[in-house]
């Protein structure tokens, strides 16, 4: 009778775990998105009437969106499913009510029709108002279903004409929801009022804001924008970073966000063992007014303070965002008699030029996200950097061979040369 009983409980745990292993797939947690979803991509464009300025490569603003877009959609990758949503582009009339109304869904989101898609762009011409709230509100509408990556791409030539509707606080109530959406603005030709505003949108729900002033811009970055929407989604971790080495925070591989004051550094320790190599690499955002002209520097050093390598990026304020990065392979040791050899700690230093337009404040910092990556080394000898030339030492020496041969041509040419002379 107990064995029955024994064999009846066994079977009845069996079909429990069954039925779990089929309700909810093994890795997932109740609650929690199972990323089966298609990630879903909203393109809201501003089709105000300021889009006819020519102001980008020669052309209207218009144009450039309209390029733009058309590339993009050729690109979208095919599990992503798009729709375009427009504000502005209807109602050319004075009444602000009717003309903060005016968003609409120019292309449902769902499996694209790219020649369906690129037929509704192409109706397209700058009308009215600039409602970036409510369009941020229809297109959150438009993303609600499904457990997949949702993000929106704000296009806009302007600030919102819709108040008291802030969208910033459209954008943190957005984000309060906990649908996991993110909203990414560009700014196209943008003043320091406009800059402002969708930096605040972007920010408020861990998306990016960028400043756009060619047609190639808006297409680079709104294509990378829909890559990153079908790519695993990365959350970065909040490190506060050290005035020193010796008090640094250790770091793994991963994804990394900090704050960095004005024209200050920030130091971050990582571990590499021999035959591995470390990649890191670094992005400051200009979150506010700046002044122009500013750079980023990340120095890989040994705790003793020897620079091992380092990379550096600047600009003279065409940009929003600086970034750099450097490769620091640590060779193999060939002792055999070591089991287990000791890893090597590598101190990372980001430094920022940025200094504060006036009256602009100083604090919080300015955003920092560093990426880290530790990797298996290069398989062979020569592909190891040596003092930051790797396979360039063969060009060195190859280089310095022609030129001592030629030295050798040139002096025999000219005591040949010079005898003649003497003998005439």
């Amino acid at each position: 009778m107990i064995t029955r009983k024994r064999l009846a409980a066994g079977v009845c745990a069996l079909l429990a775990a069954l039925t779990a292993g089929i309700a909810l797939p093994a890795g997932a947690a109740a609650g929690e998105p199972t990323g089966e979803d298609a990630p879903k991509v909203d393109l809201v464009l501003d089709v105000s009437g300021s889009m006819r300025t020519r102001d980008i490569d020669g052309g209207t603003r218009m144009a450039a969106a309209k390029q733009a877009f058309n590339e993009v959609l050729d690109a979208t990758p095919e599990e992503v499913q798009l729709g375009i949503r427009t504000l502005g582009a209807d109602y050319p009339g004075d009444d602000r009510k009717t003309g903060c109304k005016d968003t609409a869904q120019l292309y449902p989101v769902g499996p694209l029709d790219r020649t369906e898609a690129k037929t509704a762009v192409a109706t397209l011409s700058p009308t009215g108002w600039t409602p970036i709230g409510p369009a941020l509100l229809k297109a959150a509408d438009d993303l609600d279903s499904g457990n997949g990556s949702k993000r929106i791409v704000l296009i806009s030539d302007g600030e919102d004409t819709c108040a008291p509707l802030d969208p910033c606080e459209v954008a943190r109530e957005i984000a309060a929801k906990g649908i996991g959406l993110t909203i990414d603005t560009l700014g196209l030709v943008p003043n320091a009022k406009m800059r402002q505003q969708l930096s605040c949108i972007a920010e408020a729900t861990g998306g990016t804001y960028t400043s756009v002033e060619h047609t190639d811009e808006l297409t680079d970055k709104v294509n990378q924008l829909v890559d990153r929407a079908a790519d695993p989604v990365v959350t970065p971790v909040a490190v506060d970073g050290a005035d020193a080495c010796a008090q640094a925070p250790a770091l793994k591989s991963g994804l990394y966000t900090d704050r960095e004051e004005f024209g200050t550094q920030r130091w971050y320790r990582v571990d590499v063992l021999p035959g591995e190599e470390l990649r890191a690499s670094v992005s400051v955002s200009a979150d506010r007014a700046v002044n122009p002209s500013y750079g980023v520097l990340l120095r890989a050093v040994t705790v003793h303070g020897r620079e091992i390598v380092r990379g550096e990026a600047a600009d003279n304020g065409r940009t929003d965002v600086v970034s750099t990065g450097l490769r620091y392979p640590k060779p193999e040791i060939d002792d055999a008699d070591t089991d287990k050899p000791a890893a090597e700690t590598v101190c990372l230093q980001v430094t920022n030029s940025f200094s504060a337009a006036p009256g602009v404040k100083t604090t919080p910092g300015l955003p920092l996200e560093l990426t880290v990556d530790v990797v298996d080394g290069p398989s062979q000898a020569a592909d190891v950097a040596a003092f930051g030339l790797g396979r360039g030492w063969w060009l060195l020496g190859l280089l310095v061979l022609v030129g001592f041969v030629a030295g050798l041509l040139w002096g025999w040419l000219s005591r040949w040369r010079f005898a003649v002379w003497r003998t005439n």
